[in-house]
Formats: C-alpha cells, sequence, structure tokens
C-alpha cells in the first residue's frame, strides 16, 4: 500500500488536495497521470455499459437535488451512520465499526465513548439568496435518483422497452464520518452506475445475469480473479429496499473491501417517486396490454476505488540485467498512456522523425513524448507509470525508416516499419 501511495504523488497519480495549505481531509486531486487513468476507468466502464450494447442509453443528471427527492428515497430518514464521540480525545468513530464500545481505539481510554445516534451523510446547502427552509436542497449522495426521476423521460425518447438500463458516471457527496485508506473512502468521489429497468418477472435472472457480468469486467481488465470475490449479502445487511445485493470485492492490503455493489431494487424507487411527484412512472406494454412499474437491477460502482484497485493488482516489482524495476501491469484501456515515443538521444538529427511519429500515433492513443536521459531510465520511467508500449526512434531509422517497439512486460523489442506503426500499435493493444 505505501508503495502505491508513494509512486502515486511521486509519479503524478494523486495529490492531496489544498496541499500547499495543510491539506484539506478526504479529498484528493487526480495529477497528469491520474486523471488519464480516471478517464480511462470511466472510458472502460462506458465502454461495456453503453458502447457495445443496444439495451443501455446515458445520462448525465444534475448534481444538486430538492428535498422532495431526498424525502421520497428515503435519504433523509435511513441515509445515516451510527456516529460516536470520545469525551476524552474528542475523536469521532463510526460505532458499526468498533469492536469493543467501552473502548476508546484512539486513546484507550474505558467509558468515555457516547451513546451512538444517528448521523445523516448527506451534504445540505441552500439554493438562492434566502436561506429558509424553501430554499433547503442537497448535493447527491448516488448518481441513481436521476435516473429513476427521468424514467419517463428516457422511456419516451429514447423508445427502449423493459429490459433496458439508463448508464450515468458522476460526482456523489457523502459526509463520512470516518474517511480513509487513500482514496478508497472518500467524501467526494465518482460513481458508475446503471439503472436496468426489467418485467416484475425477471428481476432474479437479471440479477443473476449482472452479477457475473460485472465480476468479469475486473477479471477482463487485469484483475487476477483470485484477487476478487462475489459476497452476497446477510439478509441483515440488505438495504430496505432490496430483495437481494451482491457485491464485487477487492482484496486490498487491509483486507476485502467493495468496489461495486448489485442490487435488485425491485420496483421500490419508481413506485416512490410516482407517490411523491404525483407522476406515473409505469411501463405499457401494447403486446399484453399490461401496464406494470418495472423492476430495477442496479450495479453501482466506485470509479475512485476502481482504479485504486488495478493500480494495486496492477503494481509488479521484478529484475531486469541485475536491477530492480517496478513495473504497472496495467490492461492498455486502463494505463494512462498506451505508447512511448522516445528517440535514443537529443540528437537533432533524430526529433524529426520522432515528432513524425508521434503525429501519427496521437489521433489513435494516449502518447507520452520524452527525450531527455538516458534511454533505459526512460524505459523504467515508461515502465513504472504502466505504459504497454515505446517506440523508440534511433539512427538507424534515418536510414531504414523503421522504428522499434518495446514491451512492457515481456521486455521483447520488434523492428516495425514507419509506414505501418499505427496498425502495428493497434494490433499489439488490442483496442
Amino acid at each position: 500500500m505505501d508503495a502505491v501511495v508513494n509512486l502515486c504523488k511521486r509519479r503524478g497519480f494523486v495529490f492531496p488536495s489544498a496541499e500547499i495549505y495543510g491539506g484539506f481531509r478526504s479529498t484528493y486531486d487526480y495529477g497528469p497521470l491520474g486523471s488519464l487513468m480516471l478517464r480511462n476507468v470511466k472510458n472502460a466502464w462506458w465502454r461495456s455499459m453503453v458502447q457495445l450494447r443496444d439495451d443501455v442509453v446515458g445520462l448525465d443528471a444534475a448534481i444538486l437535488g430538492p428535498s422532495r427527492i431526498w424525502e421520497a428515497s428515503g435519504h433523509l430518514d435511513v441515509f445515516t451512520d451510527p456516529l460516536v464521540d470520545c469525551r476524552n480525545c474528542k475523536e469521532r468513530f463510526r460505532a458499526d465499526h468498533l469492536k469493543n464500545l467501552d473502548v476508546c481505539p484512539n486513546c484507550g481510554n474505558k467509558g468515555t465513548l457516547t451513546e451512538p445516534r444517528n448521523f445523516n451523510l448527506m451534504f445540505k446547502t441552500n439554493v438562492g439568496p434566502v436561506e429558509d427552509s424553501s430554499s433547503v436542497a442537497y448535493l447527491r449522495p448516488e448518481t441513481a435518483q436521476g435516473m429513476f426521476i427521468n424514467f419517463a423521460n428516457v422511456l419516451q425518447t429514447s423508445r427502449k422497452k423493459p429490459p433496458f438500463g439508463i448508464a450515468q458516471i458522476g460526482k456523489s457527496f457523502r459526509n463520512e464520518i470516518t474517511p480513509g485508506n487513500f482514496v478508497f473512502r472518500t467524501r467526494e468521489f465518482e460513481q458508475m452506475e446503471m439503472e436496468y429497468f426489467v418485467p416484475p418477472d425477471e428481476g432474479a435472472k437479471w440479477f443473476e445475469y449482472w452479477c457475473e457480468e460485472r465480476f468479469n469486467w475486473y477479471v477482463e481488465h487485469g484483475i487476477p480473479a483470485d484477487q476478487l470475490r462475489l459476497r452476497p449479502h446477510d439478509p441483515d445487511e440488505l438495504s430496505h429496499y432490496s430483495a437481494g445485493t451482491s457485491d464485487v470485492e477487492f482484496m486490498f492490503p487491509w483486507g476485502w473491501g467493495e468496489l461495486e455493489g448489485i442490487a435488485n431494487r425491485t420496483d421500490f424507487d419508481l413506485k416512490k417517486h410516482s407517490e411523491f411527484s404525483g407522476q406515473p412512472l409505469e411501463y405499457f406494454d401494447q403486446a399484453t396490454n399490461e401496464r406494470y412499474t418495472p423492476h430495477v437491477i442496479e450495479p453501482a460502482a466506485g470509479a475512485t476505488r476502481t482504479m485504486m484497485a488495478f493500480l494495486l493488482a496492477g503494481y509488479d516489482e521484478d529484475e531486469v540485467n541485475g536491477e530492480k524495476r517496478t513495473v504497472l501491469r496495467l490492461h492498455p484501456r486502463i494505463a494512462p498512456y498506451q505508447v512511448a515515443v522516445l528517440p535514443l538521444s537529443k540528437n537533432d538529427q533524430l526529433i524529426p522523425t520522432a515528432r513524425e511519429v508521434l503525429r501519427a500515433l496521437q489521433p489513435h492513443v494516449m502518447c507520452d513524448y520524452d527525450q531527455t536521459q538516458a534511454i533505459g531510465r526512460r524505459y523504467r520511467r515508461q515502465d513504472e507509470i504502466g505504459t504497454p508500449l515505446c517506440v523508440t526512434v534511433d539512427f538507424d531509422s534515418l536510414e531504414d525508416n523503421a522504428v522499434t517497439i518495446r514491451d512492457r512486460d515481456s521486455l521483447a523489442q520488434e523492428r516495425v516499419p514507419i509506414a505501418e506503426i499505427v496498425d502495428r500499435v493497434k494490433d499489439r493493444l488490442a483496442l
């Protein structure tokens, strides 16, 4: 864990937010490499969930929402964690995370913890110039509700019929009592969620389908299956709306942690919003002359947690020619850069050809360009940030119009004509 966190800071994946002001707890900024990798995680999810399917459409709903939405969804009443305070050291803890409520885990004193009380996790604000009850709004704690309240709009405009899904990627905000473990639990984070609307009698079938589909997505993008598990929730864990929930969990350094939850939400959300808004949220099946409220299967993943899992799963150390090498074995779709273009040296004769190769590749893949330091050190840097391929322009390139492609994992090198470089790179990356 420490090695990955240090790499993230040193190479520009993740920075503590507001660091020059002493930092702001549980917030992080994603640097040049982190912003690319996080975007790639989201793009890979969108590709699988929307681009490669004809039964799922996209949405980008508002972050701010009126109280009525969260009253209908139950968040105002039940979206809470049990909070305890230590009267001695003044630290706060989630009661359900403590093994012993008689002893403070920070200062060790007995009998200093308060009785647990419910703490609502939503961020509350006011809209407009007057701060009163009529102007109260909330930052969304999840992206799901925007999809439910737009169900009728999407149904009408997309002309889909169940089973079909609405997918969304966006920021959510939860006023966590105990954020921690780097970017695993933060108060501001990004979610990748999809609501899949199905006929009521098909809920169980599609729940099993999406559990398998989502587990396989992580394996296909580079996390070994033995570092993942699909864990069904026990009955006492289930949310009030759920007829069944399973989590895709990753073996983090501190133990198993949730990457994604797949829930059978039944018809709870659509019926609640229909009740509170007075607007019908149903589907009319002309073939059967039947009107019904669809049930919903929800795969909901954390983009930042998923990026963290890919970093941890991909981190490796090996030895090359007697020297220790740090390497991120990231899937090409997830890696910040797919290709690094490297002139053998800063010699003025090599730069124009290297720039020509760079310009040819840039429309197709994300490229890094580096002409400083010895070529061996530049290879090591690209290995450490997870770049799958390096393309080297040397003095022979000026004679044979060819370059060398070096593979990050096998270290194999292949001579390729510059005229074929785009096709050969795309074939090697299998994007």
